[in-house]
């Protein structure tokens, strides 16, 4: 019987050790549905569990999107942060929930400590929303697209030349629609919309679609648009 899960060698940005970290077959990967802001439920086996790799001698935990090459300054200051505290842990196998969670935030730790790209931040804080979502954890969720969504808009001001701007500005306008900020979230829904310059059919699409959902949010918790934001429409 096929398992799975199988196992890759991965080596350590940080130490060079070499290490094994599992990974979800594709044909276990079966969608149940996606949520607006592309959050995938899954039937069974859920691969984000495994997206996050750790290296169980020094800690150092990332995605295949990583910063790949640290410098002698960023490993000095990993090695001080988590390295010189952490003791052998191996996360190369079966994950719960919990391990998912703790491999997300090491992650998130490391990012920030390596100074990784604003992109690469803002993915983990809104992977850990979703991981909370699964559990229907409201608060948890709400806090951390929060976060997300912050680390999202610092990336669009400093790194809008690397990344899809149309999907990024949709995603913008989505958490700030599932956070309530609906005059935020009108006016980044109407910047694609409006921009002769975005190509992404797709993307125009959504936008508009998720614009129609958030008129209907605002008039049933009750709230005005902004002039600003009654501008773009």
């Amino acid at each position: 019987m096929v398992e799975p899960l199988f196992q890759v060698s991965v080596r350590c940005h940080h130490c060079d050790a070499v290490f094994q970290t599992s990974r979800v077959r594709p044909s276990f990967k079966k969608a149940s549905g996606t949520d607006t802001d592309f959050c995938v439920h899954y039937k069974d086996i859920n691969p984000d569990y495994y997206v996050v790799r750790i290296c169980p001698h020094c800690g150092f935990a990332g995605t295949e999107n990583s910063k790949d090459r640290l410098t002698p300054a960023q490993k000095t200051a990993f090695r001080e942060k988590i390295a010189d505290h952490w003791t052998y842990k191996d996360y190369g196998g079966e994950r719960t929930w919990e391990d998912a969670l703790y491999a997300y935030k090491l992650a998130l730790v490391t990012a920030q400590t390596v100074n990784d790209k604003g992109r690469i931040t803002a993915g983990m804080l809104h992977h850990i929303a979703w991981l909370y979502r699964y559990r229907n954890d409201k608060e948890q969720e709400a806090r951390f697209l929060q976060h997300a969504l912050d680390e999202y808009t610092r990336a669009f001001e400093t790194e809008a030349a690397e990344m899809n701007n149309a999907r990024l500005m949709y995603l913008m306008g989505e958490l700030n629609r599932r956070l309530k900020q609906y005059n935020q979230a009108v006016k980044w829904f109407s910047r694609v919309i409006n921009d002769k310059h975005i190509m992404d059919a797709g993307m125009i699409r959504a936008c508009r679609e998720q614009w129609a959902v958030a008129r209907e949010d605002m008039h049933a918790d009750s709230v005005v648009l902004e002039p600003e934001a009654q501008e773009l429409t």
